[in-house]
């Protein structure tokens, strides 16, 4: 069993309060600016953790973490209430306002790959607790990765479907959106869920983490 860490608690913790809080606001912000103050009336135009924090997306996240050893994580937030007829831009607007939660998670990814580049170029005597906050960075980056990259995946529920909707013509959208409506969800459970290629490998790892495995080595210049 992979083993679990001090640094891998405080990482987990630390995406609960901060990474979550910051994808939903992001959401909330946008579709705000946008015109839609949906969010605000919820009280979802915060940062407070509490109004954000779901009960069991949050312990499928802490669970996945333990389990993998921080390898990967899945899990979510309480969604953002939106009402797209409220939005300026139309199917542009929703589609900016999905964007802006896996956006937020890649900002996040880079700002914690700044003092981690900072520790790696470090020539002399690291200063106590350095190597543990390294640890806590690194986790929090490729948490905040995956994380982002997998709401990119166009099938619903998840962000990059709303993404998707907005970008292509309204003709295509409106054939494809009662298929993904339907059967979004088992399409997902499928892709990301279902061992079916050899070696028990399901056909989201072998694209998602490749892809983030490029991402963190980009970010952190190694």
């Amino acid at each position: 069993m992979p083993s679990i860490t001090p640094e891998l608690v405080i990482a987990i913790a630390v995406f609960l309060l901060v990474g979550f809080p910051v994808h939903e606001f992001s959401h909330a912000l946008v579709a705000y600016r946008l015109g839609d103050s949906t969010a605000k009336l919820f009280g979802r135009l915060t940062l407070n953790p509490i109004v954000h924090f779901d009960p069991l997306g949050g312990a499928l996240l802490v669970i996945s973490m333990l389990v993998s050893g921080g390898q990967y994580g899945f899990g979510w937030a309480k969604p953002t209430p939106v009402n797209p007829m409220n939005l300026q831009g139309g199917r542009r607007g929703e589609a900016a306002v999905a964007l802006a939660g896996p956006a937020s998670n890649l900002v996040m990814a880079a700002i914690a790959a700044i003092p981690i580049r900072i520790l790696l170029a470090w020539t002399g005597t690291l200063p106590p607790f350095a190597n543990e906050i390294f640890q806590v960075l690194v986790i929090f980056l490729q948490l905040n990765v995956i994380i982002g990259l997998f709401n990119l995946v166009p099938i619903p529920p998840l962000d990059g479907y709303r993404i998707l909707l907005g970008l292509i013509d309204p003709r295509t959208a409106w054939q494809i959106r009662p298929i993904l409506d339907q059967y979004g969800f088992f399409i997902l459970l499928i892709v990301f869920f279902f061992p079916i290629l050899p070696g028990g490998a399901t056909i989201g790892s072998q694209v998602l983490f490749p892809v983030m495995n490029a991402i963190v080595s980009f970010l952190v210049g190694v």
